[in-house]
């Protein structure tokens, strides 16, 4: 289930990739759409439907619309203006995700040497973030049972969750899933070891 800072989270992101600024023209109230980027530099798309008019399609970052009584209507605003007009949201907005692989030993839920320097980089970005959220999902080769295999992602997933938890993160900040080898990074015939598929994915955000 979401937490609840998850869905405000996610609510703010939104929120500062579809803003609408109303404003004030001679011929009557108007309003300002625009797609801002998210802090990786990547953007969406909005619909801007006006009550009267055919609806106008918004792609791509700073794309903007002027809209009001008559319609809607593409907008002029270049994108030094926008950054100006909207600096303080632009800069309210969460910062990129970062993801991360670690690999483990076969059939164990020990990370390979490799992956223990690299479980030191996952840490120092959950502790630079102010209230990191981290997703961590595990991943098996197919060698053994897919029950097994299930078990064991999991397990896997779970103990980085609980190196997380021991850093201070609260419980909620720190999901943990395991898709056994449902999805391996190489396809293989069962019973064929792949260190390539014995591995977590972790996303910090």
């Amino acid at each position: 289930m979401m937490s609840d800072r998850h869905a405000a989270k996610q609510l703010k992101t939104l929120a500062s990739l579809f803003l609408a600024l109303g404003l004030a023209a001679c011929a009557g109230p108007r309003e300002t759409y625009v797609v801002l980027p998210d802090a990786g530099g990547q953007a969406g798309a909005l619909t801007v439907t006006p009550k009267a008019g055919k609806p106008l399609q918004l792609s791509g970052a700073y794309a903007n619309a002027q809209g009001g009584a008559e319609g809607a209507q593409a907008g002029k605003l270049s994108e030094q203006e926008i950054k100006a007009a909207f600096a303080e949201a632009m800069s309210a907005r969460p910062e990129a995700p970062q993801r991360f692989t670690l690999y483990f030993l076969e059939g164990r839920d020990e990370l390979t040497a490799d992956s223990k320097k690299e479980m030191d980089k996952v840490l120092a970005e959950v502790r630079r973030r102010p209230a990191p959220d981290v997703i961590v999902v595990g991943h098996t080769d197919r060698v053994g049972s897919l029950a097994d295999n299930d078990r064991l992602a999991l397990r896997r997933a779970e103990r980085l969750r609980s190196d997380l938890l021991k850093q201070g993160l609260p419980g909620d900040s720190v999901q943990a899933a395991g898709r056994g080898e449902r999805e391996p990074l190489v396809a293989t015939a069962d019973e064929v070891a792949e260190p390539r598929n014995r591995r977590v994915e972790m996303l910090v955000r």
